[in-house]
């Protein structure tokens, strides 16, 4: 009788590791998301830095990218062209990191409002909001957020 109210103990105790191991496993996910987010919303400031004549002509604003073959070319592209490209490589790069990521660049005079459906994005203002939505918990919505700014000089 002894031995069997030691294995339940013990039986209680091996749950409960196994327990604090699932929410360890969970906390440690969400911190490389957030990392990740962290990440790649640096990417695309330096992007923008890069390309500081297109940032203050607005071609950074709410853009949805796309594919340059110039911009890989000798004779090179535009300014408007190459902000299009980089918004294009890092919206892929977003949907590849994160769990159902999604992305919005834009001018905003509210930056943290929006979801990863609607934006939010209102062309006001002369600071860019990067914005980035993912799904942290796996349910199928992307419901965890990170945003940041930019202000160019």
């Amino acid at each position: 009788m002894e031995v069997l109210v030691s294995l339940l103990i013990l039986s209680f105790g091996m749950l409960g590791m196994a327990g604090v191991q699932g929410v360890s496993l969970r906390g440690n996910q969400a911190a490389y998301y957030r990392t990740m987010a962290t990440t790649l919303s640096v990417d695309v400031v330096e992007r923008m830095r890069a390309n500081i004549s297109a940032v203050d002509d607005g071609d950074y604003d709410d853009v949805v990218g796309a594919a340059t073959a110039n911009c890989f070319a000798a004779v090179g592209c535009t300014g408007a062209q190459l902000a299009a490209q980089d918004i294009f490589d890092w919206s892929a790069t977003v949907a590849a990191t994160l769990p159902l990521g999604a992305s919005a660049v834009c001018l905003d005079s509210t930056p943290t409002d929006g979801t990863a459906a609607a934006n939010a994005c209102d062309g006001a203002g002369s600071i860019y909001a990067i914005k980035l939505w993912w799904d942290d918990d796996r349910d199928g919505t992307a419901d965890q957020v990170f945003r940041t700014t930019f202000q160019p000089l």
